[in-house]
Formats: C-alpha cells, structure tokens, sequence
C-alpha cells in the first residue's frame, strides 16, 4: 500500500526540503529551455554573443537583477509567514510543492485555459482536475467541474446558474407553450431543476431564443425568480453577485444561525413558508460548509431533507453549497476506491492509514451527514487555494448536471468553435475570459501527487483537523493565564466543526463587553502582521467581529460562559474574537505541538502583562 507522507509534500518551515525543490524547478527550467532549442532548432540565434556583449545588454541584465533583487528584499521583510505553525490566522497555510512547482513549471509556458489553441496540455489538465472535483463530490455520473479564479467568482456562477436555468420556463412558455401548457407562472417558477433541464433538451434546435427570452436577455423577469436566501454566515461575495447579477441584494434573505454558527433550519423553514404564503418564488438557498469566520459545517443534509418534503408540494428551488474553504475535507470521507465510508467504519479506516495520531473524535453525526449530502446539491464552490494547498488563485464549481452549461454559454467565433468538445469550448461556459494554465498544472499536480480520497488529501485535512482540535483541547484545559495575580479567562467559540478555532480572552471579574472587547482587540493589534516587524512576533493571529446585524444573538452563549450577562450584548451588540484557522500540517505532532502551544501561551502572557500593567 503507498503511503503519503505530510513532511515530504512542503518545502518546510526552515526549508528543510529545500534541495529537493531546487533540482525540480532546475530540471523544470532546464526543459522548458530545452523545449524552446527544439522547436526548430536550424533556426538561427537572434540574441547572439556580440548582443550580450553590448553595453546596454550588459546595463539591462544588470537593472533586471537589481530590481529582482530589492523585490526578494520586499517580500521577505514584510510577507506574511503562512508556512509557520507560529501563524494561526487566516486560511492560508504551506503550499504544496508539486502545485508551486507545477505552477512555476506551466508558468514558463503561459498558456490561457480559455481556449483549447492557446492552452492544449493545461486544458486537459483542467479537464481533468473537474473530473477529480465531480468525483470528490459524488457527481461524476453527469457532473461538470472547472478552475475558476477564487470562490467569489464561483459563487457568481451558482447565482448565474440558478437565474439563467430558473428563469427557462417562462421563455419555453413564450416560445414553445405547447411544451408548458396549462402550468400557471407560479408552478413553472416551481418547476424542478432536472424537469427545466428536460425541457430545455427538448428544445435544443431553439436554444440561442429561449436564452435571449430568459433572464440573461430580458431584465424584467428578473423580479419574477423570487429570494436568495443564505445564512447569516454567508460570504459577502452573494452580495456582490445579487447586485452584478441584476438580483438585488434586497431579495437576499439571511437565515439566523444557532450556537454552533450552523444555519437554523427551523428559521429556514419559517422564511420559506412565509414566502410561499405570499407567492413568492425561493430561487434558491445556499449553506455553507466552512464557513469563513467559524469553520462551521451546515446540515446539508436537514436542508436536503427539507427541499424533499417541498418537492412533494410541488415547492422547488435552487441548492447552491458555499463549499469553497470545507470542500477537500470531503476526501477524508472517500475510501482508497474514491467511495464514501459507512459511518460505522469510517474509524476503523482513519485508523488503517493513519489519518490522526491519536482519536479526537471527529467527526460529529452531523457533520458526517452533512458531508455525504453534498452530492446532491445542484452545484458546489470549492477552493484548491484554501484546503487543496496550491499557491492563488485557484477556486472551481461544481455542478451536478452537465447540461446546465448551456443556460450561461456563450460563443465568440475568434476564440471558440460551436460544435467542438470541451475543453475546446471552455472559455464559453465560464465568467473569466482570460485564465493561467499555470493554475491548472498547479491544481493537476497536487491532485495527482494526492488522490482526493482518504489515502491522500483525507490524510493531510486529517493532520489539520488534528491541530484544530489540540487547539481547542489546549485553549479548553488552559482556562485561564495568571498574570501577577490576576486571572484572565480564555475561552473558544464552540466545538469546531472543521479546523477554525475562534477564542476569546476576558479578565476575570470584568462584566463590562465593550471592555472585553478592547482587550481582544489589543491583543489582535500586537499579534498581526501590522504590529511591526513580523520577525518580532513570536505569534500572529487574526480577528473578527460579530455583530447582532449579522449573527443575531448567537454570541450570547459565549458571552454568558465569560461572565457577562444578556444586557451587555443587548447594549454593545458586537463581540471581538481571535481567529485561528489551523491549516498547518504540523500541530497533529505531540512533540511539535507542545513547543508551539508553549510559544503562543508565553506570548500571550506577555502581551497581557503589558497590557494589565500599563
């Protein structure tokens, strides 16, 4: 059985393996170089020797490596140190070495995925990475998967999906009624994904008319698709794409979220039949899986359930799942043959490949259903930049029934060919109009060095998960840092659902929010890359605020646990908390571990001490 091994994928934090990735960007180098020699090799030199005998080569080589010189300079005295188990901040981490290298080897060659002419190798290459996405998420019967630039773009599409395809049967009504005859707008703006989909194949010979009398064309039957609802953990790029997209952000409805940051299915079902109260259409709801300030996972599968039983009523929407930073976990789900693990076995395999070091009991009931329900949703953003360790950007969609390309193509003659396979016609079925091949060989590589499953990418999550949960076990048996007498209380969030630990620091006593909030906050102030010279900090960190615009009165439990009663979120209604998304691979280490909880708890202490004895 071949094993992957977490310290070989990484250049390491001291550049341990820093021989190994020279001779691989040397040989790289040395290839492309050798690739160029070939490519007509009677071809005569234009640079020659006088050439670079020349002053003004000689002054220009000199200026370029000047330049490269002070930017190196730059960068190492101010980047911020993602590769060090010191950082605990936001979801960047180690990036793998075949992505870098992949990328820095595909880079050479700059091709542009958005046409197969300018992009033949990197094309397939992200052919075949969607392949890898549509499997991960249990949708390779009939799925479709590309690269997209970040999750941002990727939710735009969800958003640019379920308006194009939810909008078809009211311009099937306008072309073809026979096909719709007798449903009234209400059902067909209730009509299915899949019978949409049906319909739309069946009138394939008119496909360029129906798109130009469905939404895309025609902006007032926008108005008629209904709401958007998310929860109130949503990224802020559905904002972006209810206003791009012509939705509106007043038809987004937010869903309040409990005390683990999931959303409220029972507040879910309330705003859905309050809506179909007043015939309202639901366009579509998304959840998240991941979510970008607690790591929280959705009960994808209660929703699934809920839209099933709306279903029966002849009650249809949209399911788009927010998957861009919990995606990946979901290969520490998928057996060595890629299928999805009985609940009842999945410890007995995360044990056979050495998944954890030890048991921390995980995962939940609820987050393992929801993983397994992801695959029928009808599309997913995931990011290869967060949990799939490749260098920026990367982020990708998946969505569940190829078909649904259709209802956002479009053809530029310069570019594409109608009629020609994908991943000819890539570019047509996309937002961006020019992408880097250079991030599909990225994205390739890392995917063919780790299999999307539990012998590969399962192992890695599953060391970052591991740290996570020493993490909250460390900040849970810590309790309190003493500093000259005076005790101040630490305290997570919640249990995490995935690898983002949030915590909090409140000195003992203090009953004041507003109070406990600028202590947080000074903490954040000496632990961030803006607190001076990153080389000083012996830990960094991140921070987040939660309002009561946004989370409604979820953080009362959190408040109440340090000691601060109702009435105080009732007045202040923000809370500010230390953000730690653990995507080091290293902190699954007892050994590792112990030095740099030592490391965060000794600097802490200090900046408490400074902080209490001003």
């Amino acid at each position: 059985m071949n094993t992957i091994n977490n310290k070989a994928l990484f250049l390491g934090i001291n550049a341990e393996n820093h021989d190994f990735f020279e001779k691989k960007a040397i040989q790289l180098l040395n290839d492309h170089c050798t690739w160029r020699k070939n490519f007509h090799s009677d071809d005569r030199d234009i640079i020659t020797k006088n050439d670079k005998e020349e002053i003004s080569f000689i002054d220009t080589e000199n200026k370029i490596s000047d330049v490269l010189n002070k930017m190196s300079v730059r960068l190492q005295e101010s980047s911020t140190p993602w590769h060090s188990p010191r950082y605990l901040g936001h979801m960047n981490a180690e990036t793998l070495t075949p992505a870098l290298l992949g990328y820095f080897g595909a880079m050479l060659y700059n091709a542009n995925n958005v046409a197969y002419e300018s992009s033949a190798p990197t094309s397939v290459m992200e052919m075949e990475v969607g392949e890898d996405l549509c499997q991960l998420m249990g949708m390779q019967d009939n799925g479709w998967a590309h690269i997209c630039t970040d999750g941002s773009i990727a939710n735009f599409e969800g958003l640019w999906y379920a308006r194009n395809i939810k909008s078809l049967p009211l311009a099937i009504k306008e072309i073809e009624p026979e096909l719709v005859e007798g449903k009234t707008d209400w059902e067909l703006m209730n009509l299915p994904i899949s019978e949409i989909l049906n319909l739309f194949e069946k009138s394939q010979s008119k496909i360029d008319i129906l798109k130009n009398n469905s939404a895309r064309a025609i902006s007032d039957e926008i108005p008629k698709l209904g709401k958007w609802i998310v929860p109130e953990t949503k990224h802020y790029s559905w904002l972006k794409a209810a206003d791009v997209l012509g939705i509106g952000t007043n038809n987004i409805i937010q869903v309040a979220v409990d005390n683990h940051y999931r959303m409220d299915i029972n507040k879910l079902k309330q705003i859905i039949d309050e809506n179909i109260a007043s015939q309202t259409p639901i366009l579509g709801i998304v959840c998240v899986v991941g979510t970008t300030e607690e790591g929280a996972i959705d009960q994808v599968d209660k929703i699934i359930e809920l839209k099933n039983n709306y279903s029966k009523d002849n009650i249809n929407f949209y399911f788009h799942i927010d998957a861009a930073y919990g995606g990946y976990a979901r290969s520490i789900f998928l057996d060595e043959n890629n299928n999805f693990i009985d609940n009842e076995k999945l410890q007995d395999k995360y044990q056979q490949y050495n998944v954890f070091s030890h048991n921390i009991n995980w995962p939940s009931d609820d987050v393992y259903n929801a993983f397994k329900a992801m695959s029928q949703a009808d599309s997913i953003t995931i990011d290869p930049h967060k949990m799939g360790y490749v260098p920026y950007a990367a982020g990708g969609i998946v969505i569940k029934d190829l078909r649904m390309k259709d209802s956002i193509s479009y053809f530029a003659s310069y570019v594409f060919e109608k009629g020609v396979k994908v991943p000819a016609l890539l570019g047509s079925f996309i937002m961006e109009g020019s992408k880097a091949g250079a991030t599909a060989a990225a994205v390739w590589a890392a995917h063919q060095t780790l299999p999307l499953n539990i012998t590969g990418y399962g192992k890695l999550i599953g060391a970052s998960v591991e740290g996570a949960y020493n993490l909250y076990n460390h900040i849970v048996d810590k309790k309190f840092y003493n500093i000259n007498g005076i005790n101040v209380q630490i305290e997570a969030l919640t249990k995490p659902d995935f690898n983002m630990v949030d915590f909090i620091l409140n000195v003992e006593g203090n009953e004041d929010l507003a109070v406990m909030n600028k202590l947080n906050e000074d903490i954040y102030n000496m632990s961030s890359i803006f607190s001076g010279h990153i080389y000083q900090c012996n830990f960094l960190t991140s921070h987040t605020d939660f309002s009561s615009t946004d989370y409604g009165n979820a953080p009362k439990d959190v408040i109440n646990r340090l000691h601060i009663n109702s009435q105080q979120w009732d007045k202040v209604q923000n809370i500010t908390l230390l953000r730690a998304c653990v995507l080091t691979p290293y902190l699954n280490d007892v050994n590792v571990l112990k030095d740099y909880m030592k490391i965060m708890d000794d600097d802490i202490t200090m900046k408490l001490n400074n902080l209490i004895n001003k």
